[in-house]
């Protein structure tokens, strides 16, 4: 039996918003993938700093894509959850399977937080637009996580003048 949703944000609106987060949920768990990978894989003179980095990356956001899921089940639509669907839905590079330098793993990671913080404010004014603040917030939340996160990243590949 379905039950009608009546939470004040039309169907079309709802789905339209879920697809958004749909892409944002996909880009996320591309993105934690592609931390996890590095965090295994690191090597070099700044082994350690890195591999505790990713490692407070990568946790923080396996708990985030719990969140986007539910509030996509919330807004009366079926989550993603193959790697299938993530290919198609996503716009973080994937990882390859070279194994590439420290830097070159950072400078990754700078460009895949980047994707997913656009990603999310494409879809902030979506969800805006329909008064849906419970996903603006979401979004809010997640711009700034990506986006302190590349700052971060960035910082560790300025050389000193």
């Amino acid at each position: 039996m379905s039950v009608a949703i009546n939470i004040g944000i039309e169907e079309k609106d709802r789905e339209a918003i879920a697809e958004g987060l749909s892409r944002v949920l996909a880009d996320t768990y591309t993105l934690y993938l592609k931390t996890h990978n590095f965090h295994w894989n690191v090597t070099g003179p700044h082994f350690n700093a890195l591999h505790a980095m990713f490692m407070e990356q990568y946790t923080e956001m396996w708990h985030s894509v719990d969140e986007i899921a539910e509030r996509i089940r919330a807004l009366g639509v079926f989550a993603p959850g193959s790697y299938a669907a993530f290919s198609r839905l996503a716009s973080v590079e994937p990882t390859s399977d070279d194994v590439p330098s420290a830097e070159e793993m950072v400078a990754q990671l700078v460009k895949g937080h980047e994707t997913v913080a656009r990603t999310a404010r494409q879809v902030f004014k979506t969800a805006e637009e329909a008064g849906d603040e419970p996903t603006a917030d979401l979004l809010t939340q997640r711009m700034q996580v990506h986006e302190k996160t590349a700052w971060m990243l960035r910082s560790t590949l300025e050389r000193a003048s």
